[in-house]
Parts: C-alpha cells; sequence; structure tokens
C-alpha cells in the first residue's frame, strides 16, 4: 500500500482532523478518506466511515489490524514530512 494523497488541515477551530488521505493498494485500487486524527495520546488513522440510520457511524474500510498499524505508521510519517 502507499498514500497517493494527503491533505494536512489548518485547524483554527479546534477541530480533531489533522489531514485526509487516499491510499492505493498493490492491485491499483484507491480507497479514499482515511483521516488522521488528533487523539489524546498522539495522532492515529481513521478508516473511512458512513452514518447509519441510527445516527452512528460505522466504517465503510475494515483492515487487519497489522495492515492499519503499518499504514498508519506510513501516514504519521508522510503527515510530519508535510508539516515542515
Amino acid at each position: 500500500m502507499k498514500i497517493v494523497r494527503i491533505n494536512p488541515i489548518k485547524s483554527e477551530g479546534g477541530g480533531k482532523t489533522a489531514a485526509f488521505l487516499d491510499v492505493q493498494t498493490e492491485d491499483g485500487i484507491t480507497l479514499k478518506g482515511f483521516r488522521l486524527v488528533n487523539g489524546s495520546n498522539g495522532l492515529f488513522l481513521s478508516s473511512p466511515d458512513q452514518k447509519g440510520k441510527d445516527g452512528k457511524y460505522y466504517e465503510t474500510v475494515i483492515l487487519p489490524k497489522e495492515m492499519k498499524g503499518e499504514l498508519e505508521k506510513m501516514a504519521i510519517d508522510e503527515y510530519n514530512k508535510s508539516k515542515q
């Protein structure tokens, strides 16, 4: 997997989203809508989600834990490079 686009957000309103990013698989499939979020323990990767009829948000892309961890590390590194 590789990150094909990262768009850092200049948060003046105190929002928790730090950046939006798109990911491309080895097969050329692009997954849009990942977010880097400022949490209480630092940045973490949030998968694309959609609001259900019950008002709760549900992930639309489910990644295995180890794959999500690798992607999160790549995204945080790329985000830090873009901030310099």
